[in-house]
């Protein structure tokens, strides 16, 4: 996987592209507006500064080979809406995570994740030659798990105190996945027939 290059992700509904240091300005609010976007996140963020660290680690992150980051931009409404990426990525394995998701709440439950994932596992599976993504959450976020298991997602086991959360204290990490067989069998046809509004 060339993280030098373009990778741009777009249907009817929602284009994901590059993130870029410049997108702070379109994602301010969230940061300023919407602290319990970042309930579980580890690295939470509460004003300008925070989200420019946040984007600037992630590119860095792009630049070392490890991550993809994207800006999510919803369709529908014209605005942007939030931000996901590919990370943990393993090309000799043919494997990678899909996280760092989140969305302003007017686009929750809107459908829009729906279809960025559907987006971002076809890339996966069928572009960029995955065999596994993985996906991880904090065993309490209980909203972002159904929404994984609605995709198609298989739950695998609980990573117990895996790492420390905002409080001090350690999270019990979930970990769930799609494997390529999967997706080609059931999964994509699946995820596709629930697309609202359908691609």
């Amino acid at each position: 996987m060339d993280l030098t290059q373009e990778f741009i992700l777009e249907n009817n509904c929602v284009l994901l592209r590059p993130l870029k240091t410049e997108d702070c300005n379109y994602l301010q609010h969230f940061a300023l507006e919407e602290p319990e976007i970042w309930q579980y996140s580890l690295m939470p963020i509460n004003s300008i500064a925070s989200l420019e660290n946040y984007i600037q680690k992630a590119l860095a992150d792009r630049d070392q080979g490890h991550s993809y980051p994207f800006i999510v931009f919803d369709k529908q409404t014209g605005k942007y809406a939030g931000a996901t990426r590919y990370y943990d990525i393993q090309p000799a394995f043919k494997t990678l995570q899909l996280g760092y998701t989140w969305y302003g709440k007017a686009f929750q439950g809107t459908g829009l994740n729906k279809h960025c994932k559907y987006l971002l596992l076809e890339f996966a599976f069928e572009t960029l030659g995955m065999e596994r993504v993985e996906f991880r959450a904090d065993n309490q976020n209980a909203k972002s798990i159904a929404a994984m298991k609605s995709i198609g997602c298989t739950v695998e086991g609980i990573l117990r105190s895996h790492m420390p959360n905002q409080t001090g204290g350690r999270r019990d990490s979930i970990v769930l996945s799609i494997l390529k067989e999967a997706w080609e069998s059931h999964v994509k046809a699946n995820l596709a027939a629930r697309l609202t509004p359908p691609i």
